[in-house]
């Protein structure tokens, strides 16, 4: 992007734009005072970047419209839809790729640029500076509490989003779990597995979990909090804490594995590290995680990944039983429609109840007298 940039502060948590001698001061300051909002709300960096990256695609179309957020807001409702909708093809475009080799992004990758950029409208309505949008408007859909009470749920929409591809992710099946726990060749892989299949949490956040403060011995549960400072850069996302209950042979098989490096451990209070090499005892990361799976998908042809693991023990419990907001607490989603697409509830439960319905009136139509 030829105008506006973005850049990162030493520590990675704060993004601002570069501007230049041209533009405005207040078209960089609003972008900035949400972008730090999101860094005080406790968002992961990754989080916060991605905003900052959509805000500056943003700001570098509204410059070549000549347009300004005051004149989008004044916008009519037609002119409004047709300003955002020409931003999400702008982007599917390639338009605000910084180079060539930068691939094309996806139908679902514009929409959520476009969603951070409602997210900056939102909240500086909020702060009072601007009126609504109106091309976003409320929609709703209704859920049942753990105590069987329905409630509706409002969140605001827009119906000019591009039509996403069909994301082919998959929850883990057992046996594949068990073929995986099986080739590992460390107990250290096999305990990662593990507990991403029994609490269903992410990646980033097991990888933050201290072992000195967050097992319960007693209780055979593992906590997660909100950290900023963990060596391998992990931190429980949306400032979250949570807890989850393990199975006792997992349990057992957790004290085994912190006895069996227990001198590598004691060298810092992150549960994953490096267990061999120069870097023995220092924090595993995310990459070398994924590198893990990589190697175990190479070694049993089956690929799994964390967040595969993530979905099985969301399916698990639907299968147990569990209501819907009870697994989305569990996952830590902050919005319930989350869960349900984790999950294909709505089609599930729709071919279900047709099937018990034919079942029950097959006969209905007299349909083989017409044969």
């Amino acid at each position: 992007m030829e105008h506006y940039k973005v850049i990162s502060e030493m520590d990675g948590t704060v993004q601002c734009f570069y501007i230049c001698e041209t533009d405005t001061l207040e078209m960089v300051l609003d972008p900035s005072r949400y972008l730090m909002h999101k860094t005080m709300s406790n968002k992961s960096p990754n989080t916060v970047r991605r905003n900052a990256y959509s805000l500056a695609a943003y700001l570098e179309y509204l410059k070549i419209q000549g347009k300004t957020a005051d004149q989008v807001i004044k916008m009519e409702y037609e002119e409004q839809s047709s300003h955002f909708v020409k931003f999400l093809h702008w982007l599917k475009e390639g338009n605000h790729r910084e180079t060539e080799e930068i691939k094309i992004p996806n139908n679902g990758t514009c929409n959520a640029y476009l969603k951070d950029v409602f997210r900056f409208y939102l909240f500086m309505e909020m702060q009072g500076k601007y009126e609504s949008l109106k091309v976003l408007y409320y929609d709703s859909f209704t859920t049942v509490n753990h105590a069987g009470v329905q409630r509706r749920l409002r969140y605001r929409a827009f119906k000019g989003y591009l039509k996403e591809e069909e994301r082919k992710v998959r929850a883990a099946e057992q046996n594949e779990i068990l073929t995986l726990l099986k080739a590992c060749t460390n107990c250290r892989d096999q305990l990662l597995i593990l507990l991403a299949a029994e609490t269903g949490y992410r990646i980033g956040e097991i990888l933050g979990i201290d072992y000195t403060k967050d097992i319960d011995f007693r209780n055979h549960t593992i906590r997660i909090y909100f950290r900023d400072d963990n060596e391998n850069g992990a931190r429980a996302k949306n400032a979250e804490y949570r807890r989850a209950k393990v199975s006792n042979e997992t349990f057992e098989f957790l004290m085994y594995y912190l006895a069996e490096y227990r001198k590598l451990l004691q060298r810092q209070q992150l549960l994953f590290i490096n267990i061999a090499g120069e870097d023995a005892g220092k924090a595993w990361d995310v990459d070398a995680v994924y590198s893990m799976f990589r190697r175990m998908e190479h070694k049993t042809g089956i690929k799994v990944t964390p967040h595969m693991l993530r979905r099985y023990f969301a399916v698990m419990r639907r299968k147990a039983g569990w209501r819907l907001e009870m697994i989305s607490e569990a996952l830590g989603h902050k919005h319930l429609e989350t869960t349900v697409k984790y999950l294909n509830i709505v089609d599930d439960e729709l071919l279900e109840a047709s099937d018990a319905y034919y079942a029950k009136h097959s006969a209905l139509y007299n349909v083989e007298q017409l044969l």
